[in-house]
C-alpha cells in the first residue's frame, strides 16, 4: 500500500494530491491513508498533509527501501522482488533460507543494518546503518566448479558501478575485496549450494561502506577501510547505487550464463590491484605464502611467484599486499 501512494505522490511531487483522490485511485478509506501516510513519515519520508491543500511529498528518504531503489531499476529480472529489514541478523542468511523455500532467481534481500554480518572464512562484517547490505540469490545452469566465476564477475560489477558513477579510483583485491585506493570499500560473500554436482542455488552476499562512518570502525580495520562517503567528502544516494549496480550485474550475469566469461576475466584483470603486487596469501591452518602476484586462471586461481622463483597456484585464502623485500 506506501508503495502505490508513494507511486501517486512522486508522479505529483511537489504538488498537493487530494486524500480523496488517493483513496478513491486505491480503494482504501481515509483512515487507511492516514496510517500508511504515517508509517511512510516514520520511514523518513518528509509529507505535508493538510485537509484543505491535501498531501504532497516533499523530500524522500534516505533509508534503501524496496519503492526507491524500483522506481527507477532498468533490470530484466535482478531486483524486482524484494525483502528489505531496517535490521537482521545476515542478508546471506536470510536469502538461503528464501533460496530453499523456492525463491526466484534475482530475489534480493536488502537491510540497513546486520547484527552477524559476515565475510569470508566465517570473519565478522561490520555492518553499521549508512552501508548496504545485500544479497542476491542466482540459480546459474552452471557446474559447482565454475560458481568462483560468479565472485569474480560480481566484483568487475561492484567496480565498474563505483568507477562509473564517482570516477573514484577503483580497483579489486583478490579474490572479493573492493578497493579505492589501498582501502577496502566493499567486500563479496558467495555460497552455494550443490545438489548431485549441479547448483541448485547461489547466494552472493555484498557489503559496501556507502555513507558509513568509518571513524566508529576498530583501530585495526579503520586504517585499511573507506566509504564512498569519506571519499567524495558527502553522502551519496544509495538506492541509486543499488539501481546502476544491479543492471551492470545483471548485463555481467546474462553474459557469463552465455559462455562469455573470458571477456569478464579480461575486465577482471584490468581492474585488479593484486596482479603484479607482492602478496602474502594466509591459508586456513595458519600457513602463509609469499610471492608476487603474476595472474590470475579461468578459474579465479591466484597464481604467485615465490621468491625462489617457483610458481604456486592460490585456490583460496586471506591476501595481503606487502612491500617487495
Amino acid at each position: 500500500m506506501q508503495d502505490q501512494i508513494l507511486e501517486i505522490l512522486y508522479k505529483n511531487k511537489g504538488k498537493y494530491v487530494s486524500p480523496t483522490e488517493i483513496t478513491s485511485l486505491l480503494n482504501i478509506n481515509q483512515d487507511d491513508l492516514e496510517k500508511n501516510v504515517a508509517i511512510l513519515e516514520e520511514c523518513g519520508y518528509i509529507i505535508d498533509s493538510s485537509y484543505e491543500s491535501g498531501i504532497r511529498l516533499i523530500e524522500s528518504t534516505h533509508l534503501i527501501l524496496p519503492y526507491e531503489i524500483k522506481k527507477e531499476l532498468k533490470t530484466n529480472y535482478i531486483g524486482h522482488k524484494i525483502h528489505y529489514f531496517s535490521k537482521i541478523d545476515s542478508t546471506n542468511i536470510a536469502a538461503k533460507k528464501l533460496a530453499e523455500d523456492g525463491a526466484q532467481e534475482g530475489t534480493i534481500v536488502i537491510a540497513e543494518t546486520q547484527t552477524r554480518g559476515r565475510g569470508r572464512r566465517g570473519k565478522k562484517w561490520i555492518s553499521p546503518t549508512g552501508g548496504i547490505w545485500m544479497s542476491i540469490i542466482l540459480r546459474p545452469k552452471i557446474s559447482p566448479a565454475e560458481a568462483p566465476q560468479l565472485t569474480l564477475m560480481t566484483g568487475v560489477a561492484v567496480a565498474k558501478t563505483i568507477k562509473n558513477k564517482f570516477e573514484l579510483d577503483v580497483g579489486i583485491k583478490w579474490p572479493n575485496d573492493i578497493l579505492i585506493g589501498s582501502r577496502k570499500v566493499c567486500g563479496i560473500l558467495t555460497e552455494a549450494n550443490a545438489k548431485f554436482n549441479t547448483l541448485d542455488y547461489v547466494v552472493i552476499g555484498i557489503g559496501i561502506d556507502a555513507n558509513v562512518e568509518t571513524e566508529s570502525f576498530p583501530s585495526d580495520i579503520r586504517k585499511n577501510t573507506t566509504s564512498l562517503k569519506k571519499e567524495l567528502g558527502e553522502e551519496i544516494n544509495g538506492s541509486e547505487l543499488i539501481q546502476d549496480f544491479l543492471k551492470i550485474f545483471e548485463d555481467n550475469y546474462d553474459a557469463l550464463k552465455k559462455g562469455q566469461f573470458p571477456e569478464i576475466l579480461v575486465e577482471w584483470r584490468k581492474l585488479s590491484k593484486t596482479i603484479g603486487s607482492y602478496v602474502e596469501v594466509h591459508k586456513q591452518g595458519g600457513k602463509i605464502v609469499k610471492g608476487e602476484a603474476i595472474g590470475i586462471n579461468k578459474d579465479g586461481v591466484l597464481i604467485l611467484e615465490r621468491d625462489n622463483g617457483t610458481l604456486r597456484k592460490i585456490i583460496s585464502g586471506e591476501c595481503l599486499h606487502r612491500k617487495k623485500p
